[in-house]
């Protein structure tokens, strides 16, 4: 049974900064593309940032461009997203999801699997 577990979020003040990590079980991530979406209250899910299976590419919403980054470590089985500079529009849950391919999704319908998310709230 494949497991997402998303971690590290919680409460910052706008300018902060906070670190996602999303560990994978029953399957190996090495061959797969993943993905870092967020929702908000009364928003659709977005995709934030997606990272291909070797880290060679990678993609970025216009909105956290240069503020966010998405990583990987195959070996840990783990996908990372670093947020800087973080805003009150950043507020959201963030879910992290593995792909169906090696290379990342701008569909919802292209990752396999979800993790259960994890809270992100930019206090003013």
């Amino acid at each position: 049974q494949v497991q997402l577990l998303e971690s590290g979020g919680g409460v910052v003040q706008v300018g902060g900064s906070l670190g996602l990590s999303c560990a994978a079980s029953g399957r190996s991530i090495s061959t797969y593309g993943m993905g870092w979406f967020r929702q908000s209250p009364g928003k659709e899910r977005e995709l934030v940032a997606a990272i291909n299976w070797n880290g060679s590419g990678r993609y970025y919403a216009g909105s956290v461009k240069g503020r966010f980054t998405i990583s990987r470590d195959n070996a840990k089985n783990t996908v990372y997203l670093q947020m800087d500079s973080l805003k009150p529009e950043d507020t959201a849950v963030y879910y992290c999801a593995m792909g169906d391919s090696t290379s990342w999704s701008r569909r919802e319908n292209g990752y396999d699997y979800w993790g259960q998310g994890t809270q992100v709230t930019v206090s003013s």
